[in-house]
């Protein structure tokens, strides 16, 4: 049988006075964590990190572009960051706030916008890939004081509760007609089944779009 002590046996001291035993483990724990606070401080707090054998390199700024793009009949020219979303350049930069920030993440479709006549996620479209695109937001659909007719058709039926989704859903509709999706309600619900709404509007929105297809 083992003769071991169980203190022995994990490393710690036997006799209170033995400064040849390994540190216990409050003592290990302690100077990890003041070695690693000074890491962080001087490394990322200092604005740089460490490399090799201790060089320490300063971060550069983010990448940036120029992107030129037409957005509700307005030419626009400006310097982002290449991570920029179009919904981001919509809202932050343009000021154009109807275009929804929702899930962020390309499945509620509360941030629809046209893009070439195309209903895309802005909040998942890189920004500085629109160099010459024609982008049409939810400020962009009535002409002047004369709304759009599926805006007027929301109007008629109904079709928003909250409000929030209302944007992504109009435009999302007007995308809807322009392609031709409007042959039965079960057809306008599969090609619009992108686009959510919270407070369960559905059969109104349908309404909305039918009878805005209607008159073409």
């Amino acid at each position: 049988m083992s003769t071991e002590s169980p203190e022995s046996a994990v490393g710690l001291p036997t006799e209170p006075g033995d400064s040849t035993s390994a540190p216990t483990r409050h003592t290990f724990v302690a100077t990890s964590t003041a070695v690693g606070g000074a890491v962080v401080a001087g490394g990322v707090i200092g604005g740089s990190f460490l490399v090799g054998s201790g060089d320490a390199v300063a971060a550069g700024p983010a990448p940036s572009s120029r992107v030129s793009l037409t957005v509700n009949g307005t030419r626009r020219t400006v310097t982002v960051d290449n991570r920029t979303s179009l919904l981001d350049l919509l809202r932050e930069h343009f000021g154009l706030t109807g275009s929804k920030k929702g899930c962020n993440a390309g499945a509620c479709g509360a941030c629809t916008v046209l893009v070439d006549g195309r209903r895309v996620n802005s909040c998942l479209t890189l920004a500085v890939r629109l160099e010459g695109a024609e982008v049409t937001t939810i400020e962009g659909l009535a002409d002047g004081d004369q709304l759009h007719p599926l805006q007027q058709a929301f109007i008629d039926e109904d079709a928003s509760q909250c409000g929030y989704c209302t944007p992504g859903q109009i435009v999302s509709g007007v995308g809807c007609i322009r392609e031709g999706h409007t042959g039965s309600p079960e057809e306008i619900r599969e090609w619009m089944s992108g686009n959510i709404c919270r407070c369960g509007c559905y059969v109104k929105i349908v309404r909305a779009v039918q009878q805005t297809a209607g008159r073409k």
